[in-house]
């Protein structure tokens, strides 16, 4: 299959929101190299290091037209109109390989390590999650995801009812589960997300505490704590479905979101929650609030 790439240079701090706009343009993957000649030193675990300059690769099918794509590239605050970019054509190589040799373990928090499956294990005692994200969301990397699993690291679980809407991977629904959560419902509208969930799931032996859905079959439910780690728009839109997943004094954790999206979020669901003050991490936030009795 014949592919190109879309080059972008930007500042450090800009890397991962840029990486993220490619994402949402349907790059089919997102790298980052180092810009200039800047030496880097290893990473702690589950630390991301980026260089100060770093250059921003997506990787798009040969026969997408990447013209809409710098388009909507210019409206973001970030880049700006008339950003510099270069556009390559590729060789055909493995890209699935590539991607698979640069993910690495990573721990959040004190307990929690996000494992590649083909990997070994840094510490066997652990609470180790073995993770093949295949074609879904989530591998840890994510300054979302790591604000989910860094909360789910110091919460006492054990025997409470979950509920992860937009599952992906099944990433924060398996940890919840190795976290000795009694049961998890996944929602995705993505077939291939609840097929990747479970497989991640049996790889994990918790496959039998782990239920997955499409909307379209959610079920009736009231858990004690609800994940929803999508976008902005979907959390507002969808406000009072995934109100009536969290039961009262049931706990919601929300993100996906950006900084100036944070209060916007928040009214959607005051009328029903309390807020937390926000974590944030670079330019993404979690929110998490209680549910009123």
């Amino acid at each position: 299959m014949a592919w190109q790439q879309l080059k972008i240079n930007v500042k450090a701090e800009y890397a991962e929101s840029v990486g993220d706009m490619l994402s949402a343009n349907r790059a089919q993957a997102v790298t980052f190299v180092d810009a200039k000649d800047t030496p880097m030193y290893e990473p702690k675990p589950g630390e991301v290091l980026l260089w100060p300059d770093t250059q921003v690769v997506g990787l798009f099918d040969a026969n997408d037209d990447l013209g809409p794509v710098i388009k909507r590239l210019e409206n973001a605050k970030t880049l700006g109109k008339g950003f510099i970019h270069v556009i390559d054509q590729l060789e055909d190589k493995d890209w699935e390989r590539e991607w698979m040799e640069n993910f690495h373990p990573m721990q959040f928090g004190d307990r929690l390590w996000i494992c590649p499956s083909w990997r070994d294990v840094p510490d066997p005692n652990a609470v180790n999650i073995l993770l093949d994200p295949g074609l879904a969301f989530g591998t840890g990397t994510h300054p979302t995801t790591s604000l989910c699993l860094k909360w789910l690291d110091r919460t006492q679980v054990d025997g409470l009812t979950v509920v992860d809407f937009g599952c992906g991977s099944g990433i924060l629904a398996i940890a919840a589960l190795k976290l000795e959560a009694k049961k998890v419902i996944g929602i995705d509208i993505d077939p291939q997300a609840l097929q990747a969930s479970m497989d991640n799931a049996q790889r994990n032996g918790v496959e039998d505490r782990l239920a997955v859905y499409l909307p379209s079959d959610q079920p009736t439910l009231q858990a004690d704590i609800v994940m929803a780690n999508i976008l902005a728009g979907p959390l507002k839109d969808l406000n009072n479905v995934i109100s009536a997943y969290c039961k009262p004094g049931g706990k919601l954790i929300m993100s996906g979101i950006l900084v100036e999206q944070a209060e916007e979020v928040e009214k959607a669901y005051a009328s029903e929650f309390v807020f937390d003050p926000i974590e944030i991490d670079g330019e993404w936030v979690r929110l998490t609030a209680k549910k009123s009795l």
